[in-house]
């Protein structure tokens, strides 16, 4: 490896930056998974449970600003939002799909993990 591999900008700590936010993975992965790839943003709200409107509009801005997503404003009365993948977005999505189906496969590992402080996981006793 390059020197430049391990500096603060690698590309590799700009992939877990995104990953940091946890709402990030969550909203690309719902647009794709439930929204082939585009929401109106009541739609994609509702498909996130758990997430407050405040955070909700903070990760889509943090979000277009980053090229993840495009936010486009329909000429109608009221005006509706809707929230797409970009081509950015898309390739990332991809990553983010092979870390769900990891999850999934991986389900029983993780019940075993003992919940973390604070966590609103409830660990799993039917398999006790």
């Amino acid at each position: 490896m390059k020197e430049t591999d391990w500096r603060e900008d690698c590309a590799p700590r700009r992939v877990l930056e995104i990953f940091a936010t946890k709402w990030t993975s969550m909203i690309l992965h719902t647009l794709k998974a439930r929204h082939r790839g585009a929401a109106r943003s009541g739609a994609l709200h509702r498909s996130l449970p758990g997430l407050s409107k405040k955070m909700f509009v903070q990760t889509l801005r943090d979000m277009e600003a980053g090229g993840l997503i495009d936010r486009r404003i329909d000429s109608t009365v009221p005006p509706a939002v809707t929230y797409a993948l970009t081509p950015l977005g898309q390739r990332f999505v991809g990553l983010v799909d092979m870390v769900y189906d990891w999850g999934r496969d991986n389900a029983d590992a993780l019940d075993a993990l003992q919940p973390r402080e604070g966590a609103r996981r409830v660990r799993n006793t039917d398999a006790e």
